[in-house]
């Protein structure tokens, strides 16, 4: 039992698959370049967008890695979906094990529970929640891409080819694109640089960087702190073994770290860049 404990430790727990990682790796990429590149455009009238236009090659160019960036998102997209499909086919067998399942990304009641609790907690009028393998915030998070990619990229598209949609639709629905499009796309890169980084990022048992989704596997005394109810069903089963590997050398570490730190870092300046021009610059 002892000897078994000791290996627990000393080994690591298996989160995310290689591609998960990757596509979360190439969402970061795009996604921070879709969101520098639009401002520059949005908030052209400000002097740190003229600067970053510059970085960028100018307006000109910054509206080609606008465009090459959503490309990417899209096959990010699409590349997701075939993966939900092979996973479904290769775990779960079917749609209704995979959706309602007890690792589902759907909302559940838990998760209104979790969340009831979790505010509880934070006043500490209660205990903290049993966590399962998707807590009610990254749920939330998940599906905000889902609603980001069908509202921004099918009004994006609309700007890109204005010609091809106006066969179907009428001239003043580009000027209504174009709102939707700005304006949403700014709440994702405030919501993504400030609540996602917190919850991911930030909070107390995570700070100053959770490298999960980047090295896809984490220490599983980490697993039993943030999510007990996973550890514990994984334990019963006796699967936990199953998902037990090798923790990274360190020198993989420090450059995951660098990359992590410098999209960070870009974020939290985002955020500031914004501030200033909706307070002092908005025109």
């Amino acid at each position: 039992m002892a000897e078994t404990q000791r290996v627990i430790i000393e080994k690591h727990f298996q989160r995310f698959t290689r591609l998960e990682r990757l596509l979360h790796i190439l969402m970061i990429v795009s996604f921070i370049s879709l969101a520098l590149t639009g401002m520059t455009l949005k908030f052209s009238y400000t002097g740190w967008a003229v600067f970053l236009s510059k970085v960028f090659g100018g307006f000109e160019s910054a509206g080609y890695i606008h465009r090459a960036a959503a490309v990417i998102m899209f096959g990010i997209f699409f590349a997701h979906i075939y993966d939900l499909v092979f996973t479904k086919r290769r775990e779960y067998g079917s749609w209704k094990a995979l959706l309602f399942g007890p690792n589902t990304m759907l909302p559940t009641k838990k998760d209104f529970q979790d969340f009831t609790a979790s505010m509880k907690w934070f006043i500490g009028r209660g205990e903290r929640p049993q966590y399962g393998r998707w807590t009610y915030w990254e749920k939330f998070d998940y599906f905000a891409v889902f609603w980001g990619v069908f509202v921004i990229g099918s009004t994006g598209l609309t700007l890109w080819f204005p010609e091809f949609f106006t066969n179907f639709i009428p001239g003043w629905m580009i000027n209504v694109a174009t709102i939707i499009h700005s304006d949403e796309a700014l709440l994702a890169t405030g919501f993504i640089f400030t609540v996602h980084f917190f919850n991911t990022h930030l909070r107390p048992e995570k700070f100053p960087m959770d490298l999960v989704v980047f090295t896809g596997r984490m220490p599983v005394h980490e697993l039993k702190l943030d999510k007990p109810e996973e550890f514990e069903r994984l334990k019963a089963a006796g699967k936990l073994k199953d998902y037990l590997v090798e923790p990274y050398p360190p020198v993989v570490i420090r450059a995951i770290r660098v990359f992590a730190w410098a999209a960070l870092a870009t974020g939290f300046m985002a955020v500031i860049w914004i501030v200033y021009a909706m307070v002092f610059a908005y025109r």
